[in-house]
């Protein structure tokens, strides 16, 4: 088949990272954004996956990120147990 890759031969992998301030980095803790590019011996073709990574504040949310979803998770918990004791499986 002209799609199958010998499982033995896997592709080439090149990564490119950048960090926060633009800067090419090769530690993938570090970077906000990069490029990785497969390139397939057998067959000569390139595949290119770019990746960036942004932090965003809610505007709207007055608590951490984190707190909120703590909140989200006991409700859903609250739901749950008040969805058994309406069935009496609880």
């Amino acid at each position: 088949m002209a799609g199958k890759r010998d499982p033995e031969q896997p592709p080439v992998l090149r990564p490119v990272y950048f960090d926060a301030e633009g800067n090419r980095t090769e530690d993938p803790a570090l970077a906000v954004r990069g490029e990785i590019v497969e390139h397939d011996p057998e067959s000569g073709r390139k595949r290119r996956t770019w990746f960036f990574l942004e932090e965003v504040e809610i505007g709207w949310l007055p608590v951490r990120e984190s707190a909120f979803l703590l909140w989200v998770l006991l409700a859903l918990l609250l739901v749950w147990i008040l969805i058994g004791l309406a069935f009496g499986l609880i």
